[in-house]
């Protein structure tokens, strides 16, 4: 084993481009900095990325010295990123990292032992694994040609067979003093790492091989540079035309032209083949492309490969697109009528492929329509209709009209204009909308056409797993097809967040091609805009008895448990916080009604709000929020108030459904505030003040900035601007110093004349100054 001096100059510099990529960063940086080798710097290059990736550096930055943030001026494409990095690095080997990949474990560990044993080389080439989405691992083809090496080292020029390994710079580390002393850079454009492979390998002396895997390479189901069609993929021509330039400069290699030669006409075919890289429209003119090079490069008694892939080279070197197309060279991407037609009626299902449904199709779509939908089309509700309303002031030039499910019309609000889904007019709003907005996903058997532009509102901050993350745990993903999930989160072209953790997971979990629109949750503006009188005329309406302390009780769901299951003895907890504390239960809504809760409530000991229907007015009466690991913490948070966090299954809710942060850490921005894990840690949170203590106030604060990032008052509008009116999610969210949060019940007391007093504790100046 090598012996790790922590210098001046590391054993490794591991050089991170990055840009646009804030779903995996963390997880990529991760896998670096707990390598158990280390002796490595990391240069994390932001290439102007338009995300959170910036901020995720500097974050990782300031906490770990080995890591080095560099921000470009101006966005340079990959290649340049590398470049940044290599001028920066001081370490004897360049490792290069995508940041989407990751490092296996004990990968430095391994490649520093093998560079011992081979006596440092130019170039140490080491294997890689292919992951998948749904959690397939497919190794390379490259491990036993790297198992044969051992420990013996040799010239790349001399062993041909190396040069068929896969050209990526991110398989092999660099010695820095061959890379730099070589004068070598990345060019522009994609396709870059082919030309740094091929000539860095033609020029080395020495190079060695290793054949464990240390690279995870991510395939992408979207947001690859490499999968997006586009002008940009006529690079590969450009790169090519490099490396047979640098082949000219050394005629000592002119035996490796034939197999450069035959590597550069296969990269033609197989990007031509892929309608994700090279468009119909561009197919012709590609093809030609490719031929004039083929004829122009050709060595002389160059002998095509035999079989289909001959022919293919014969058809390419004539120049003939026609024979190309008679040959079916698109891989297959071409599909017939018949096949599309039959691929439309699997996709739309039988009821919804009707003739009406079609013909609605057909017709324009309409540009100041808007349909919305909340909770499974249950009723006009959360951050959706907060931003319907907000559309009615700002765009009212846009209609509105909700979906909503059979048997639930009465729950619409007067002058709301709605739609039964299913229904003919259903139907034609959803073909012919503009706008689509809902905090879950529409029906699976709804085209999205290309015109309509749709907004995932979501409706909370994950703690919890979701998406193809929930893949891991079969208690949260029974019965769900995650391939149909993600084609309908393909629909998406704008995913709302209220704060750089939900942007993060949302665009990792789901591996799509929307945007993130940064702007808060449009529900939570009514935290900053209610008044005193909101409040108190919201007590009023729960029955909340003047002077009572009030303290909202909402569990989440068990994805382990068949209906509702109570997590403690509310008799014993409301009658051991005595009477001047209230308990507002709150079951969430995949549950029915509780007959124990009523019988509860009969009796006076609580206030079953299960069925009450604004979440929100629920917070704003509340003095606490006592939850265990739902969302709804993220949301009162904003209020600035007591949350007490109740987890005794916090083992078995981490096993069966998985969580993104550690929320019983006790850490800053973790923790919202008191633990409790039984009744009587509970109970004796409140008789001792510790939920409004010191250290509870200074967890939430910390709690609030993190995840209360974007809410400020005015989401509902950032969100209007941006999607009808084009104008971007203005204005700026304000600083949280700034922020002034609706009044605590307590506050309210002391700010309305003639309200009763709260003789449970003292009115604070701090209160009276939050009320005015």
């Amino acid at each position: 084993m090598s012996e790790e001096v922590i210098g001046s100059a590391p054993r490794f510099s591991v050089i991170v481009p990055v840009y646009k990529v804030q779903g995996y960063l963390r997880e990529c940086l991760d896998s670096v900095l707990s390598q158990d080798f280390a002796d490595f710097e990391v240069i994390a290059v932001d290439d102007r990325s338009p995300d959170g990736c910036g901020a995720i550096l500097d974050e990782y930055a300031a906490r770990d010295t080995r890591v080095t943030a560099v921000h470009r001026a101006e966005n340079g494409g990959i290649g340049q990123a590398r470049n940044t990095g290599v001028e920066r690095a001081r370490g004897d080997y360049l490792l290069f990292l995508d940041s989407d990949d990751t490092f296996a474990p004990g990968a430095f560990r391994a490649m520093a032992d093998r560079l011992v044993q081979t006596s440092d080389p130019e170039i140490l080439l080491f294997d890689h694994v292919r992951t998948y989405w749904w959690d397939k691992v497919q190794p390379s083809a490259s491990g036993e040609l790297l198992a044969q090496t051992g420990t013996e080292t040799f010239r790349p020029a001399d062993h041909l067979e190396s040069l068929n390994l896969f050209a990526v710079v991110w398989n092999r580390a660099f010695r820095r003093d061959f890379f730099t002393g070589n004068g070598f850079a990345f060019t522009d454009g994609v396709y870059e790492d082919a030309l740094m492979v091929y000539t860095t390998m033609l020029t080395a002396e020495t190079a060695g091989c290793l054949d464990q895997v240390c690279v995870e390479y991510r395939q992408r189901r979207q947001g690859n540079s490499m999968k997006t069609p586009g002008r940009t993929h006529f690079t590969i021509f450009e790169q090519y035309r490099r490396l047979f330039a640098f082949l000219g400069t050394r005629p000592d290699l002119d035996r490796v032209r034939p197999l450069m030669f035959e590597r550069m006409v296969s990269h033609f075919l197989f990007t031509f083949a892929r309608e994700n890289r090279v468009t119909p429209a561009d197919r012709p003119e590609f093809f030609h492309r490719a031929a004039a090079m083929y004829r122009y490069l050709e060595p002389a008694g160059f002998v095509v490969p035999a079989g289909l892939d001959g022919a293919k080279y014969q058809a390419l070197r004539r120049g003939s697109y026609p024979a190309f197309q008679a040959l079916k060279l698109v891989n297959g991407a071409r599909v017939s009528g018949r096949d599309r037609l039959r691929k439309a009626r699997r996709t739309l299902g039988k009821q919804a492929f009707q003739r009406f449904y079609q013909l609605q199709l057909r017709r324009p779509v309409d540009e100041n329509l808007a349909v919305y939908s909340a909770y499974w089309n249950r009723t006009p509700a959360c951050n959706p209709l907060a931003v319907y309303e907000k559309a009615k002031e700002l765009a009212p030039h846009v209609h509105g009209v909700w979906v909503i499910r059979k048997g639930a019309e009465d729950t619409v609000p007067a002058g709301v204009d709605f739609v039964v889904a299913n229904s003919p007019r259903y139907w034609e709003v959803m073909a012919r909308a503009k706008y689509l907005i809902n905090n879950v996903n529409f029906a699976g058997d709804i085209v999205k056409r290309p015109e309509q532009v749709h907004l995932q509102t979501h409706h909370g901050t994950p703690l919890k797993r979701m998406g193809i993350d929930q893949q891991k745990y079969p208690a949260a993903a029974k019965g769900m097809s995650m391939r149909k999930l993600l084609e309908r989160a393909d629909r998406w072209d704008l995913s709302l967040t209220s704060n750089q953790h939900s942007a993060e997971q949302w665009e990792r979990v789901y591996p799509c091609a929307f945007r993130s629109l940064d702007a808060g949750y449009p529900r939570n503006d009514v935290y900053y805009r209610a008044t005193a009188e909101d409040v108190l005329a919201i007590r009023d309406r729960l029955g909340i008895a003047p002077g009572r302390t009030a303290v909202l009780y909402a569990p989440t769901v068990r994805d382990y448990q068949a209906g509702y299951v109570p997590r403690m003895d509310l008799e014993r907890v409301t009658h051991e916080l005595g009477e001047d504390v209230v308990l507002l239960v709150r079951t969430h809504y995949f549950y029915g009604a509780d007959p124990r809760l009523v019988e509860l409530q009969e009796r006076g000991a609580l206030i079953d709000v299960s069925t009450y229907p604004v979440v929100e007015d629920l917070c704003l009466a509340a003095d606490a929020l006592i939850t265990d690991y739902s969302s709804i913490m993220f949301d009162y948070a904003n209020l600035d108030r007591p949350i007490l966090t109740y987890a005794d299954d916090w083992d078995v809710y981490v096993r069966s459904r998985g969580v993104t942060f550690d929320l019983l850490s006790g850490e800053p921005g973790e923790t919202p505030g008191v633990i409790a894990t039984n009744e009587d840690e509970l109970i004796d949170a409140f008789r001792s003040g510790r939920w409004d203590g010191a250290e509870a106030t200074a967890l939430r604060a910390a709690f609030r900035a993190r995840f209360c990032q974007w809410d400020d008052g005015h989401a509902a509008e950032r969100v209007v601007r941006a999607l009808f009116l084009g104008q971007g999610p203005k204005p700026a969210a304000l600083p949280l110093a700034e922020r002034t949060v609706a009044p605590s019940p307590r506050a309210a007391v002391a700010a309305v004349p003639g309200a009763v007093s709260v003789p449970t504790a003292e009115v604070s100046a701090a209160d009276v100054e939050l009320a005015g």
